[in-house]
């Protein structure tokens, strides 16, 4: 039967590349690389391949702090999961997951399959698959049983979305896989909008970690306000407003590069607000004198001390700025 599965499974593949559907279809994109570009055979029946415990080791190295950084996300997403019999990966780059969250009575089950740290489920190494496709487009994405390359994949059901780090670049992936059978297309759908919920949150708060010393203002755009990507397009402004970092949706909504951030950018420019510059000096220097007359009590005399001016020069100041 597996053998006769194997087969339907690869000729209905090899029809879907030759049929009209293949310049229209995502999918049928990702079985042409499989095939064509990657030389890879649906019908093959080995497991993925295996990392080294050293090599596994060296991936968790190269993401750094962002397995500490996800575990609140991760188990927040097995929370809502585990019961249904799926399991949690978090993968690198490279489609090797080095983290995991499962039942005990699944393990055996996903072990089998491959399902575990360390195996190899890029789209090179599987073909077209939840982990290794949605890191090939760089998108959120279900590979849903027989959306599968291979045919020993297609009891699986996988639901992945990309996580990208505070340059905008491609960095890690959260899986939620599952081999049961009476897994509905609703609860795939509720999957979905968790799985790419727990990568948002993973992405924010590593951003935020990127610039430890930074206020982080969520980007507003009054066309797409209420976007997936709006709401996720955060950028770093340090104490002088000065944009020094940007996620990969606030690039993609601003325009924003690596070049145009290698520069001293005002926030205000940045974000649509081209204040007159005569103005923005007035507010930053009477907040400045504000809060140096606050630390002093306000004592006219030690506030001139601590800003560096004459007690005479700070009384012209408060009255050409309203607050003598």
């Amino acid at each position: 039967m597996g053998t006769l599965h194997n087969g339907l499974h690869a000729d209905h593949i090899q029809s879907a590349l030759t049929g009209s559907a293949a310049a229209q279809s995502a999918l049928v994109a990702s079985w042409r690389r499989s095939m064509r570009l990657y030389g890879l055979n649906p019908g093959e029946g080995t497991p993925p391949n295996v990392l080294t415990e050293r090599e596994l080791n060296e991936a968790r190295e190269r993401l750094g702090s962002l397995i500490h950084t996800a575990q609140a996300s991760l188990d927040r997403l097995y929370s809502a999961v585990g019961g249904a019999g799926c399991c949690v990966l978090l993968a690198d780059k490279d489609g090797v997951p080095v983290d995991r969250r499962g039942s005990a009575s699944d393990d055996e089950t996903f072990y089998r399959m491959g399902l575990w740290t360390g195996a190899v489920w890029s789209e090179e190494s599987e073909g077209t698959n939840g982990i290794g496709t949605a890191l090939a487009e760089q998108r959120a994405l279900t590979i849903h049983r027989e959306q599968h390359f291979r045919s020993k994949n297609t009891a699986l059901s996988c639901t992945v979305a990309p996580i990208f780090d505070h340059r905008g670049r491609l960095m890690a992936a959260i899986d939620v896989s599952s081999a049961r059978r009476d897994l509905t297309e609703d609860f795939v759908k509720l999957i979905a909008v968790a799985v790419v919920d727990a990568a948002r949150r993973v992405e924010a708060e590593n951003f935020r970690l990127a610039f430890p010393k930074a206020r982080i203002v969520l980007a507003q755009d009054a066309q797409n306000a209420l976007s997936e990507r709006a709401m996720h397009a955060l950028i770093a402004v340090d104490e002088d407003d000065l944009v020094i970092g940007a996620s990969r949706s606030a690039r993609h909504m601003l325009g924003l590069t690596d070049e145009s951030l290698s520069k001293p950018v005002p926030a205000s420019d940045v974000l649509g607000q081209h204040a007159n510059a005569e103005r923005d000096y007035a507010i930053a220097e009477r907040g400045a004198i504000q809060r140096a007359l606050a630390r002093t009590g306000g004592n006219v005399s030690a506030a001139a001390t601590n800003l560096g001016i004459s007690r005479a020069t700070l009384h012209r100041k408060l009255k050409r700025l309203g607050l003598s």
